[in-house]
């Protein structure tokens, strides 16, 4: 007593001086704060405050009479009197000045004048149920007024007071800089302060949920019925938090570790109280085991009942306590992870943003926020142990110590830190498997990703079924590391389920060889011990992974962070009264600066140029020149090397090459966060060529854009961005290669009406290969190999012979001469109607359904997940064979578990019956048994496993491949990633564990209610109760939160789409100044997905807080039938082995209702792979009995015999009627403006969509008759979209790795770009970037087209093949198309006259029906054939004079 005595007083006196240092600390800031008027802050309420300092009072007034009537007595006053009374005394004077300074504002006590209560409560707790148990028989009334427990009885109930100010509300210093956001959250609907102005009793038991269960109960879950998440977690806010922690943390290693420490700290600190009570709630069974298990026995003398039901009472209370505390420690770690989650995304989202151009990946930046952060997260739910784990071996040792003594307690220890040894290699190994698979996945999911992108032409040149097996191949890779990993971790769960049974048999050893007496309640009560030393033992190495894991994810967001922003680069002047709008410097720009191997500048700028205000510039040059790049430059997207900036000075607008579109509506799209002005938005969609487009839609500007405008056509994106752009209104504009994607009229339309009428007093720099455009501009900059090598007005470099620009020009008169001159006067002088504008352009299967949104929300399964769901599951394996043998093997390991302590603590009792070598053998043979059975099913576990898992993703992937394209055209890529990454890994490593764990569970409970019912019949009709009872919690409970599951299964798809879209348009972002707005967005969007998972969290401590009390009432009645039941009537080994098990019932419980909870959640993973696992496919690869010849076809004839076409039964027909022949080795060229068919005429003749009537026949052959696989490997096509693949040149032009390197360079030869691949060292093996970022857009159609020459196709399809390429490259490039399919048949749909102009035929398509089809010639004749309209509107904007 005097050391315990002393170790209280000297905690005392810290906290005295802790208080004291609290008091200085606070003067010091109290007196650097402005004096605020007291009216400005909104007062706490009052009542509880007042009882605290009232119950401070009196407890410091009854030490300070207990410490005199001390001195009195005795004349000696101990230190641990002294120094409490000393501490209250200075509580109080400190409670009294927070009152005056903190409370009223609103705010807790604190926080160590918090953890003094708490303290003092524990103490008073402890000591006060010590003398209880010790002086159990005189208990009465006198008991507590006695001059020992006085001051202790009546300070409970004040300390209990002083203790609810731990639930306070307040307002931290921290947010006081979130006051506005704070008032703002305040405005929000009732159903939001439902969690924050709950009381304490209704946050203790989770009551606060019972409305969304109301809900969930009577309707199907929807987001809307979700209440927000409240104002801390809210990603806004907890940014906020971060960053100004981030603000605070000097630069350096471990800045963001400590910045998030930093912004949570006071969360983890109660949370860390919470795992405290629980950690030490959990130990009093242990501890009180020997004395119920010697009540029992009559052996310590006190048999009386009471003194049994006092035990069983203190039992109950302590599993009461700490199945409370763990839900609440639970519930507050998973709070604090949504908090730093939404934080830790918002701060990612908002660095991506403004990341130089040359930073991170689309794909690392995503794999940062669905693995880093996601780590970063459950990280919290962990961090407790770090200091958890000590203290729990610690208080193992204490019991096992108090009951065996040293020697024993000292061998456990030895052994327990064994095992724990044993177990770190294993986890290390876990570790390092566990990074394979990431590496492996990360390489599937990149595949995955690039295919599903661009599947649309792996279709179409038919190479899906070789990508199909490179990804088979990539997860066979994935498989051997996941079958090696889950045999490791059959190895550690072994370890896990023997480690009390080793540690036992060390200890009981020990205990013989010391000659330490073991008798039925201290082995009972060791046992106990070692079962609560299996989860330290167990959480060892998975605390050291998840530290080491944790360490990397922060430290890799922390690089992130640390990239260099864009907006160094970017020079924002506000717009000056002088003429000047651009002043370009001298300097070097290069998009990669640390890139060694190409030192070479990007840009070069020589000399200096000014551009004043108003001005017209225009860029032209070659393919690859570095047109666009010099945009980037001015705009400072591509970092500086050397040099001075290019000044900008006013607002900007930029119109990318490759058009960027937005999901949303068009009106979205073009307003772009801007406000509504009616009458200069109809001005813009005239001007843009935008308003029959948004007559054919079935809701005007409100028509729905899809995943990166996959329902509009190129032409109406670009236009649409264009639109975006002028609405803007800014001062300069920026436009790179506007016309490239529209025909001859709506080029004139937008270059007439846009550029020069609406932007006619605005700065424009535009980059175009229409070379007719450039007589118009103020300026022409002509760039060469990234250098401007000319400058100056048309008029002056026209008239230099040798000039570039004259160069260019001459191959642009070479294209219009090849018309027929003596046309040319009666086709300038026609004027065409805009009715029959022509826009050559590529239309999709969503074009024809603008009417139909399939695209909006994602499909989810309602109710239940269905029985045939698990049963698919639990058979995919072996046929489910293997299923029996693991049951088995589980419960031949618990029977032998169980028989080895009921063995123990029997055997213990028969003094001089069973010698000590036998009650070992025996305990170790069983044990031995046990070991050997667990072995089995994780071993089996493991194979199944990985089995498993391999037929869902072959299933799913499979299935997928062979989907038609309308799947892929209304399925975002980011739903078939989702299934192949999260879902995938789900099935993976966790279902199959989560499913047999709950199994497990079960067979545990069940046997733990036989083994009572064997001592006291009469549980198992509570038993019966009790479970009808959790079946109607778990009913009650599965219908919301079965919703709740599915909806945070689908609201983090959002984010990563927003973030994917956003990173893929951050210049556009940039120069638009819109970070904000789409800051805000993804702020939103990440709520959405924090107030889903907030809930779902929450329902699942609701339900385990309920049936924990059930069966924790389970226990406690068991106990009193065990005290009240006679001696003679029950086995009290059996008894203490009853009690032993049933401290682990509420454990064993919460485990069981945990994984019946989310089994079904996480089966809805496999519920989504089966969704996908099941896509109706197309028609058949291979037709065996209908395979073509070898050489077919041999003369590319092609027959359409009444064609009719519809997308869906509900939709117009698209082609109507169509019936004509191509005939074999012949040019033909498809004109028709948007919607006429022209598309889906190709799309046909590939199979993309199936005839409703009439057929297609090439060379006598109905191509519906034979396989999919032997039509399209004998067709080749250019589709209007260039694509490239991650990888290189080589992999790039022959993907199947068909050809020799000599085949490769010589297509390349052909199309002119064996230079531009020459210019790197690495040749055929320099990288090509994903999709293709490193080359120009006229590069990537050149590399396509190089593509379709080398595969030797009879029928080619060129699909507005040279769109981006300027016209010298197109006339050279023309020319070897014509040279190299001299004996094709060549079908071509395109913009550029010249590109159809020398056709053989041609014909043009108007609403699905033929309007014209004929020899170009002849229909030139005739001027009043569509096709002369359009070829005399091109003549018309080439004309030069």
């Amino acid at each position: 007593m005097v050391v315990l005595d002393a170790v209280l007083g000297t905690l005392n006196v810290a906290f005295l001086y802790a208080i004291l240092i609290w008091v200085l600390v606070d003067s010091l800031r109290q007196s650097k704060r402005t004096r605020v008027p007291d009216g400005s802050f909104k007062r706490g309420p009052m009542l509880l405050p007042a009882f605290t300092l009232l119950s401070c009072a009196v407890l410091s007034l009854m030490n300070m009479v207990l410490v005199f009537h001390q001195y009195t007595s005795t004349r000696v006053i101990g230190f641990y009197s002294v120094s409490l009374t000393l501490t209250w005394v200075l509580a109080t004077v400190v409670s009294f000045y927070s009152v005056r300074t903190r409370v009223r504002e609103n705010k807790r006590f604190p926080l160590v004048l918090i953890l003094w209560w708490i303290f003092s409560s524990l103490v008073d707790v402890l000591s006060l149920s010590v003398r209880v148990v010790k002086d159990l028989e005189a208990l009465d009334l006198w008991f507590f007024l006695s001059e020992d427990n006085l001051v202790a009885s009546f300070s409970l109930p004040l300390l209990v007071v002083l203790c609810f100010n731990v639930c306070r509300r307040e307002r931290s210093d921290m947010e006081e800089g979130l006051l506005q956001i704070e008032e703002e959250c305040s405005m929000e609907e009732h159903d939001e302060e439902a969690f924050t102005n709950a009381s304490v009793w209704n946050k203790l038991i989770f009551r606060w949920l019972n409305p969304i269960f109301k809900t969930g109960r009577v309707k199907k879950l929807e987001l809307s019925h979700i209440p927000p998440v409240p104002c801390s977690e809210s990603a806004e806010s907890a940014s906020s938090m971060l960053e100004g922690s981030l603000r605070k943390q000097k630069l350096g290693e471990g800045s963001l570790a400590k910045a998030i420490a930093d912004s949570i700290w006071k969360s983890l600190a109660l949370n860390a109280v919470l795992a405290g009570v629980n950690t030490g709630a959990s130990y009093i069974g242990p501890l009180l085991i020997t004395n119920f298990v010697n009540f029992l026995l009559g052996n310590n003398g006190d048999s009386s009942v009471r003194y049994g039901l006092v035990l069983a009472f203190v039992f109950f209370l302590a599993k009461t306590v700490e199945s409370l505390s763990q839900r609440q420690w639970y519930f507050g770690a998973q709070r604090i992870g949504i908090r730093v989650r939404a934080a830790l995304m918002s701060l990612i989202y908002s660095h991506s943003l403004t990341m130089k151009c040359a930073g991170a990946t689309q794909g690392k930046i995503i794999n940062l926020i669905n693995v880093d952060v996601e780590r970063i997260g459950d990280f919290c739910w962990y961090i407790h142990g770090v200091w958890l784990l000590p203290v729990q071996v610690i208080l193992a040792l204490i019991i096992l110590y108090i009951n065996l003594g040293y020697t024993p307690s000292f061998a456990a220890f030895g052994v327990t830190i064994l095992v724990m040894v044993c177990n770190t290699p294993l986890a290390n190994r876990q570790e390092s498997l566990h990074s394979k698979i990431m590496e492996a996945k990360d390489s599937r999911i990149k595949m995955t990703s690039e295919t599903m992108k661009n599947i649309r032409i792996l279709k179409l040149h038919s190479w899906e079924t070789s990508f199909l097996q490179k990804l088979l191949q990539l997860r066979e890779t994935e498989r051997g590391w996941l079958q090696k990993y889950l045999y490791t971790c059959s190895a550690v769960a072994t370890l896990f389920w023997t480690s009390p049974t080793l540690v036992s048999v060390v200890t009981f050893g020990a205990c013989m060889l010391v000659k330490t007496e073991l008798t039925a309640a201290t082995v009972l009560s060791a046992l106990a011990t070692f079962r609560i030393l299996q989860e330290p033992i167990y959480n060892l190495p998975e605390l050291i992974s998840m530290i080491i894991q944790t360490k990397v994810s922060l430290d890799r967001i922390q690089d992130f962070l640390d990239e260099e922003d864009q907006t160094q680069f970017i020079n924002r002047h506000t717009s000056k009264n002088s003429s000047v709008a651009i002043e370009i410097n001298p300097g070097e720009y290069a998009w990669e600066t640390h890139d060694q191997t190409h030192k070479k500048p990007t840009i070069q700028i020589t000399r200096k140029l000014v551009i004043k205000k108003g001005q017209k510039v225009a860029v032209c040059g070659s393919v690859g020149s570095g047109k666009s790049s010099l945009l980037c430059c001015i705009l400072g997207e591509i970092p500086l090397v050397s040099g001075a900036l290019t000044k900008v000075y006013g607002t900007r607008s930029y119109v990318p090459q490759s058009p960027w579109i937005q999901s949303g509506t068009v009106r979205e799209n073009i307003l772009f966060g801007k406000q509504m002005n009616k009458e200069f938005y109809e001005d813009v969609l005239d001007g843009c060529a935008l308003k029959q487009d948004i007559n054919m839609w079935g809701d005007g500007d409100l028509n729905l854009v899809e995943e990166r405008g996959i329902n509009l056509s190129g032409g109406q994106k670009q236009r649409v961005q264009l639109a975006r752009a002028v609405y803007n209104n800014s001062d300069i504009y920026f436009l790179d290669d506007p016309f490239s994607a529209v025909d001859a009229h709506t080029g004139t339309h937008l270059f007439k009406k846009c550029l020069m009428k609406l932007l006619y007093d605005k700065t424009v720099v535009y980059a175009t290969h229409q070379l007719e455009f450039l007589e118009s501009a103020d300026l022409i900059l002509v760039m060469k190999d990234g250098k401007i090598v000319e400058s100056g007005r048309y008029k002056d470099l026209i008239a230099c012979p040798n000039s570039e620009l004259v160069q260019q020009m001459a191959a642009h008169q070479e294209t219009v001469h090849q018309i027929n001159p003596s046309q040319e006067d009666d086709f300038a002088s026609y004027r065409p109607c805009p009715k029959n504008q022509i826009e050559v352009t590529r239309e999709n299967i969503q074009d024809i359904m603008e009417n139909w949104k399939r695209n909006k929300e994602e499909e989810r399964e309602t109710g239940r997940v269905k029985w045939s769901v698990y049963s698919t599951f639990v058979t995919s394996a072996y046929k489910g064979a293997l299923v029996p043998v693991i049951l088995l093997c589980q419960i031949l390991f618990q029977v032998m578990q169980i028989g080895s302590n009921y063995w123990m603590s029997w055997a213990t009792e028969q003094k001089g019956k069973v010698d000590n070598k036998k009650l070992m053998k025996i305990f170790i043979l069983l044990s031995s048994g046990g070991t050997i059975f667990i072995l089995g099913r994780t071993v089996l576990m493991a194979a199944v496993a990985v089995e498993t898992a391999q037929r869902f993703f072959h299933g799913m992937i499979t299935s997928v491949f062979r989907a038609p394209v309308s799947f892929f055209d209304t399925t975002p890529s980011s739903r078939i990633l989702s299934r192949s990454s999260t879902d995938q890994s789900t099935v993976d490593t966790d279902i199959p564990y989560r499913l047999a764990g709950l199994v497990f569970a079960l067979i545990q409970l069940l046997s733990i209610i036989v083994l009572m019912s064997q001592v006291a019949w009469q549980v198992i009709l509570l038993f019966f109760v009790v479970l009808a009872i959790s079946i109607w919690y778990q009913s009650y409970y599965i219908t919301t939160a079965r919703e709740l599951a599915r909806m945070v299964g689908i609201r983090k798809a959002p984010i990563l789409h927003h973030f994917s879209e956003s990173i893929a348009g951050a210049a556009t972002i940039r120069c638009f100044n819109q970070e904000q707005l789409f800051l805000t967005k993804v702020n939103v969007l990440i709520d959405d997905y924090s107030r889903v998972a907030f809930y779902n969290f929450g329902t699942m401590e609701w339900l385990s807080v309920r049936i924990n009390f059930l069966f924790n009432l389970v226990f406690y009645f068991v106990l009193v039938i065990l005290v009240t039941l006679p001696r003679s009537t029950i086995d009290p080994s059996l008894a203490g082995l009853v009690a032993t098990y049933g401290l682990n019932l509420n454990v064993l419980q919460a485990w069981v209702i945990w994984n019946l909870c989310n089994v079904e959640n996480k089966m809805i993973s496999v519920e989504r792979i089966l969704q996908f696992s099941n896509i109706p496919s197309e028609a058949p690869l291979i037709i065996k009995d209908c395979r073509p010849e070898q050489d077919w076809p041999k003369e590319g004839n092609v027959e359409l015999h009444n064609l009719h076409i519809r997308y869906d039964p509900a939709a117009p027909m698209v082609l109507k009627g169509v019936t004509c022949v191509f005939p074999g080795q012949k040019k033909i060229g498809i004109v028709g403006r948007t919607g006429s068919g022209k598309s889906t005429l190709l799309q046909a003749l590939f199979r993309v969509v199936e005839p409703l009537e009439g057929s297609i026949l090439i060379d006598g052959v109905d191509i519906s008759k034979i396989g999919l696989q032997d039509l399209r490997s004998k067709l080749g096509i250019i589709p209007q979209d260039p694509t490239l693949f991650l990888g290189t040149v080589r992999t790039n032009l022959d993907p199947l790795e068909q050809h020799a390197d000599q085949e490769l360079w010589e297509v390349l030869r052909k199309c002119h770009l064996a230079e531009i691949v020459r210019r790197d060292p690495r040749l055929l093996d320099a990288p090509v970037a994903e999709n293709g970022e490193n080359w120009s857009v006229g590069q990537r159609q050149l590399v396509c087209l190089a593509r379709l020459l080398l595969k030797k196709r009879r029928i080619l399809v060129l699909d507005e093949a040279t769109a981006s390429i300027d016209t010298a490259t197109d006339n050279l490039i023309q020319k070897t198309i014509r040279e190299e399919t001299s004996g094709c048949t060549v079908i071509t749909v395109a913009h550029r006259i010249p590109t159809v102009i020398d056709n053989d035929l041609v014909l043009v398509l108007d609403e699905g029906t033929i309007a014209e089809y004929d020899d170009p010639t002849k229909l030139l004749q005739n001027s009043s054939s569509s096709f002369s309209k359009l070829v005399s509107e091109f003549l018309r904007r080439s004309s030069q004079k």
